[in-house]
């Protein structure tokens, strides 16, 4: 395990890294006695100092929730990160592409509760009761951490590589839709690079979010009423570059749009 001191230096790293938008070598290169529990103090310690600059925790995002992502990173555990309101975007945004390192887009449900949820023994039949509607998302990585070779201890320090979101104008209670079936089609400049439903999260969208329930019961929290929960995304992801436009259709629940500049 890493000493308080090691875990304060590396969160002012990474924390440097976003000021400057720029990328450092793997903690687990440099630490591999480096577990889950450090990483998550890492972003613990990042989180805390943005909090006491004034910025606002508006929800969290999960991570690593589907075969798709799984595969593309080749780590397999769930993971989540936290989201702050400068990071929040709707429909028909334009990104700055500078704002971020290694720019990629991931297709996504996100949920806002009406209720708080705890656990550690949620279920998904809890999560839904405390949802109050489900929206279409699309998730902007930024990674800070080199790529090759990370784990999961890498991509948690990151705060689970979380850089912005979009968000659709389509809202829906969970008794409105089949949330397994709502369908992603994301093109890029036109083209359509990933398709997939939301089914891939875990076998229902959801579910991901009594895991994170769960998981930050663990560290001595609990979801808020109010809160913004990313599920994690259901397709691969999609690099974008400065002039890129993103569009993806998300049958009935809309469209969401954004240009990267």
């Amino acid at each position: 395990m890493l000493t308080p001191e090691q875990i304060a230096t590396i969160a002012e790293e990474l924390a440097e890294a976003d000021r400057t938008h720029s990328v450092v070598p793997r903690i687990t290169a440099r630490h591999p006695e480096a577990t889950i529990e450090d990483s998550y103090a890492i972003q613990g310690v990042w989180r805390d100092r943005n909090l006491a600059a004034g910025r606002r925790l508006v929800g969290r995002k999960i991570g690593l929730t589907s075969k798709a992502m799984q595969q593309a990173t080749g780590i397999t555990e769930p993971d989540y990160g936290v989201m702050f309101d400068d990071t929040v975007h709707a429909s028909g945004a334009e990104i700055p592409v500078d704002d971020f390192s290694n720019v990629r887009v991931e297709v996504e449900l996100a949920f806002v509760l009406a209720e708080p949820l705890t656990g550690p023994d949620c279920t998904l039949e809890d999560a839904l009761a405390a949802i109050d509607h489900a929206v279409p998302a699309l998730e902007v990585l930024n990674s800070h951490i080199e790529l090759e070779g990370r784990t999961i201890v890498d991509t948690i320090s990151d705060n689970a590589a979380y850089g912005a979101m979009v968000l659709g104008d389509v809202r829906r209670r969970p008794d409105e839709v089949d949330l397994r079936w709502v369908p992603g089609v994301l093109s890029r400049n036109g083209e359509v690079e990933e398709t997939g439903v939301a089914a891939g999260v875990l076998g229902h969208p959801a579910t991901g979010v009594a895991w994170l329930a769960n998981k930050v019961h663990q560290h001595g929290d609990r979801l808020e009423a109010g809160e913004i929960i990313l599920a994690g995304s259901f397709t691969r992801p999609v690099w974008v570059s400065r002039g890129d436009t993103i569009h993806c259709d998300y049958a009935d629940m809309g469209t969401i749009t954004c240009h990267f500049v």
